[in-house]
């Protein structure tokens, strides 16, 4: 009777989310209009933006990360800030102040351009610790504290920083408890040769550029977001994801020994949370009311990868997070 009652539930709530995730496919292709070649990255933006998480991305200059956060943006009909870490930056240029005004003698909140929906932090390493906490926890706690008065931050609040792999130099790690406050972080890569050749064309052409169109409203996205915790989460996933985690964490329990020395922490309680939260985004992106294994493993790598500590014997035999991440989902039976 209660598989029964489960799977009217699931059938009535699948009906529920073919009518109301329209948006995605109108959403991806406006996008795709404007980016080429970078599909996976507008994927986890839509992810993390469903599932109320931020992100981010680790690229080389040059591969549209600017202009696919700024064109999801126009696409909901919301505000944009691009924010350029460097060294120089005070948290005040981020959160805001206040300001004495001479003519009423008092102090004024001056708000700052965190104040917005969307969020490109670019090059979030370049910023100093006190920069970079300051965004951090703005993240975290979703408001801003200016002199006695606190400020709640819009809805959505999306965050994508950026972080470039080629410069190191004169740059300010972040730290691994900061870095976990992301719920994804993300590798893009060059496009295709044929990819290439069409952005080529897009950027030759004599033709006026497309501007993206909104085509969701804030609305039909707090809607998605409620529809999206009540998709069916089996307690068999719920294991999946915790034996994925937890193979980070003791990986001698789980037949993978060999990769226990090339580990120095493994992934924190927030990768369960986020793990099955993307999960179910991801099952809404496909139409779908229910999560399966194939949705734990499309974003399992995205969210363990800044969650995984490697040791130096792993960094000597130039043995990355990923290559890990992968000898764990290979091992980890699948429900």
């Amino acid at each position: 009777m209660v598989e029964q009652f489960v799977h009217s539930d699931i059938e009535k709530l699948n009906e529920r989310i073919i009518e109301k995730s329209t948006f995605i496919e109108k959403c991806l292709t406006e996008l795709s209009s404007q980016i080429v070649g970078q599909h996976n990255l507008i994927e986890r933006l839509m992810i993390a933006l469903l599932a109320d998480g931020h992100i981010l991305l680790e690229g080389n200059p040059g591969l549209a990360k600017t202009l696919a956060i700024k064109s999801l943006a126009s696409a909901f009909k919301v505000s944009f800030q691009r924010l350029q870490f460097t060294p120089d930056l005070l948290p005040a240029d981020i959160t805001g102040t206040m300001i004495y005004n001479p003519g009423k003698a008092s102090f004024e909140v001056k708000k700052g351009p965190i104040f917005a929906n969307f969020i490109l932090a670019d090059e979030i390493n370049r910023a100093p610790a006190k920069v970079q906490s300051a965004l951090l926890e703005a993240m975290a706690e979703r408001q801003v504290t200016l002199g006695d008065s606190t400020f709640k931050l819009p809805v959505p609040f999306l965050v994508m920083a950026t972080q470039n792999p080629i410069e190191q130099e004169g740059t300010y790690p972040l730290p691994e408890a900061q870095i976990d406050r992301f719920m994804m972080k993300v590798k893009i890569t060059y496009p295709q040769y044929e990819e290439e050749r069409k952005i080529i064309r897009s950027h030759t052409n004599s033709s006026p550029a497309h501007d993206v169109k909104p085509v969701v409203s804030i609305e039909e996205l707090v809607e998605a977001r409620d529809i999206i915790k009540q998709i069916y989460l089996d307690e068999k996933i719920e294991k999946y994801i915790l034996d994925l985690v937890f193979a980070t964490r003791t990986p001698e329990l789980y037949q993978l020994k060999e990769i226990k020395s090339m580990i120095t922490y493994g992934a924190s309680p927030r990768a369960s949370i986020n793990m099955a939260l993307a999960a179910k985004a991801h099952a809404f992106i496909q139409h779908r009311a229910y999560v399966t294994p194939d949705d734990v493993k499309a974003i399992a790598a995205d969210i363990l990868r800044h969650r995984i500590g490697i040791s130096f014997e792993a960094e000597a035999e130039n043995i990355s997070t990923d290559e890990i991440i992968k000898k764990i989902l290979a091992i980890i039976q699948v429900p």
